[in-house]
């Protein structure tokens, strides 16, 4: 069976969030629609999986003797073990492109510890590599239920800001958990900023935490008015037709802008290499006939 050009998709999401409940409501959705995905786990301190993962970092890393044997807390075992996995990372990628040509989703689960992710070494790695190789959407999930406070709301989207701006990839905000509370608000609050306004000021707090994010919602304004959002259940399923759709959407921003943005990057990366070499070659040949015309002392 062949299939169109592969995704990758990086499911990023704090604690709480759902966000491995999400990728076993994903898992089963794809199955559904005879497009069974190609799963890799990368958060070797999980206990249970709800999923079978094709490819599980658990299986390379065993993060409890991690931590034994280089004396670690549990966030330090977590980064160590994805250290130690991305020493294998080219493995991966090749077992990738084996099944490139008859899988079209490949979805990747990360530690629910999610600044040891986004902001390690290992997990900008993880990323870039994947990204050079098929189109690469990060999805960010949120706990759309503790999202409904305009505090809440407000730390969840800078840190989403955060993470777009990181990895420089089509990004996705998956609100989570609608058969509890819609995503309606949120998108009202996105889309108009005086809604927002309102909302903070039906808050008794009159602080300096109502004017910091009077301030931040103001900064925020352009961010919002390119950021991909769509409203999901983990537990019944809503929202995955419009969550492909979204993906859809991304894949033709790789394609548009982030592709030919890294191949400018590579490029003038060559050009700067060959560049360093050249004059590297001047420097040595200038070493070579000063030495040749000096007089050496015995």
């Amino acid at each position: 069976m062949s299939t169109s050009e592969p995704v990758n998709i990086i499911m990023i999401g704090m604690a709480g969030s759902g966000k491995t409940t999400l990728m076993q409501r994903i898992n089963a959705y794809l199955h559904e629609q005879n497009k069974a995905p190609y799963v890799v786990n990368l958060d070797p301190a999980v206990s249970k999986l709800p999923f079978q993962a094709n490819i599980d970092i658990r299986d390379t890393v065993d993060y409890k003797q991690v931590m034994s044997e280089y004396n670690l807390g549990p966030n330090g075992g977590i980064l160590t073990s994805l250290n130690l996995f991305t020493t294998k990372l080219d493995q991966v990628v090749s077992l990738v492109e084996k099944r490139a040509s008859t899988t079209k989703y490949f979805l990747y689960d990360t530690p629910g510890q999610i600044e040891i992710f986004t902001w390690s070494a290992s997990g900008a790695i993880i990323t870039n590599t994947l990204a050079a190789t098929y189109p690469t959407v990060v999805v960010y999930v949120v706990d759309t239920p503790r999202t409904a406070s305009p505090a809440t709301f407000m730390s969840n989207m800078m840190y989403a800001c955060s993470i777009l701006y990181k990895t420089q990839l089509p990004f996705l905000v998956a609100f989570n958990k609608t058969d509890v509370v819609g995503h309606e608000f949120a998108v009202e609050w996105m889309e108009d900023f005086e809604a927002f306004q309102r909302a903070l000021r039906q808050q008794e707090d009159e602080s300096f935490m109502n004017s910091l994010m009077h301030s931040m919602s103001l900064v925020l304004d352009e961010f919002y008015s390119h950021l991909r959002v769509v409203g999901v259940s983990a537990m019944t399923g809503q929202g995955m037709e419009a969550f492909f759709g979204k993906v859809d959407e991304a894949v033709k921003e790789y394609h548009d802008e982030f592709r030919p943005a890294m191949e400018r990057q590579m490029e003038k990366k060559r050009e700067q290499e060959k560049k360093d070499k050249e004059q590297q070659l001047q420097r040595l040949m200038h070493d070579l006939a000063v030495t040749e015309g000096k007089e050496v002392d015995l």
